[in-house]
């Protein structure tokens, strides 16, 4: 009597965290979240999305309170129920301090970022998924697949600001990647068991992909849209934030280029526990009143 081989058991899905910092992005950040349940439901997998809130002045707050409505651990809506974590923060982090406790917080395998303010399109994310399906089935290891902007929807000053950057970041640290400040990125978690992320500025994807490298990582870059910001303004340019960035930069130089080591980590706060009472400095949401019409 031939024997029954046992069924193959199909492989699990993929699990991936998404993630997007928030300050300051009440006008883009609902829909940013809810187009990422959308695509990582259509891609089959296991999935979280996370908001890292940290000092918004806005009425991001309200915004995040429905979010959590609807998707939280008790959320009512049946299909995405438990699958939103909102992390909020009672000061600013800081762009790079935002990133960092993101990838701390998130519980896959695969992670996923991008900004909050709406500048690149979430539905995007097929595309990396895809580019690192089709590596991986060609045999090829790819640890992280990031996006290359087909165009940079800025104004000009800040392209020109952009792009002498990149170029004197390349020089100063040797990275291979073609757009350095596409934070449009989706990492393998095992990424971060060697590369230690210590900056809480805007200088954090210089020091990612710089570190990536030098950690033998393989990277691929996939083309991806960048839009106008739609609402709020860039942190990046505000001189405090500047001086910040210039900072940075020297520590990432020294520790890097000099002394070859990791550095040491900018201290973060804790997130605020649960349930925890608004900040003073949250903003709210405004009703405009119905002014009647004159008769």
């Amino acid at each position: 009597m031939r024997a029954v081989s046992a069924p193959t058991p199909s492989p699990s899905p993929r699990q991936i965290s998404a993630f997007f910092p928030c300050f300051n992005d009440a006008g883009t950040i609902a829909s940013m979240v809810m187009e990422a349940l959308v695509i990582l439901r259509e891609l089959g997998v296991e999935y979280e999305v996370l908001v890292i809130e940290n000092g918004s002045t806005d009425y991001a707050w309200d915004v995040l309170d429905e979010l959590e409505r609807l998707y939280g651990e008790r959320g009512v809506d049946p299909q995405d129920r438990g699958r939103v974590r909102i992390i909020r923060f009672g000061q600013p982090l800081g762009y790079g301090g935002a990133l960092r406790a993101g990838f701390a917080a998130a519980r896959y395998p695969l992670v996923f970022y991008t900004d909050g303010d709406g500048q690149y399109d979430t539905r995007e994310l097929r595309a990396l998924y895809v580019a690192l399906e089709r590596e991986e089935a060609a045999g090829r290891q790819v640890d992280v697949v990031m996006g290359n902007k087909l165009t940079r929807n800025d104004p000009l000053h800040r392209r020109f600001i952009s792009w002498a950057y990149h170029h004197s970041m390349r020089f100063v640290f040797a990275f291979q990647v073609h757009d350095i400040d596409c934070d449009f990125r989706l990492i393998k978690r095992h990424v971060f068991d060697r590369v230690v992320l210590t900056q809480n500025s805007g200088v954090i994807a210089l020091e990612l992909m710089t570190k990536v490298q030098l950690a033998g990582f393989r990277t691929v870059e996939v083309p991806v849209s960048h839009y106008h910001r739609a609402y709020g303004v860039s942190q990046f340019f505000r001189p405090g934030n500047l001086i910040k960035v210039l900072v940075s930069l020297g520590k990432l130089w020294w520790w890097l280029r000099i002394q070859g080591g990791a550095g040491t980590p900018d201290p973060l706060p804790e997130p605020l526990p649960l349930g925890a009472p608004r900040p003073a400095t949250a903003g709210r949401a405004t009703v405009r009143p119905v002014v009647p019409a004159a008769r």
